[in-house]
């Protein structure tokens, strides 16, 4: 295994990850407040899943969003 090509390729991977996450978030969290759903003053519980085929099984990461 090559460690360079390798860490860039993860980090390219969390890169991707982390972009495309933070704007579907977004996206849920206005179209909830908008539909009443939420207020827009919750601190929000996530929790995001990871799994590599073959190589790490569910991955969970817990965590909180507040939103004001």
């Amino acid at each position: 295994m090559n460690e360079e090509t390798f860490n860039l390729e993860l980090r390219k991977f969390l890169k991707k990850f982390g972009i495309t996450a933070q704007r579907e978030i977004e996206r849920a969290v206005n179209g909830a407040i908008e539909s009443g759903g939420l207020a827009g003053t919750e601190t929000l519980n996530v929790k995001a899943t990871l799994e590599i085929e073959g190589v790490l099984s569910d991955l969970v990461v817990d965590g909180e969003i507040a939103l004001s």
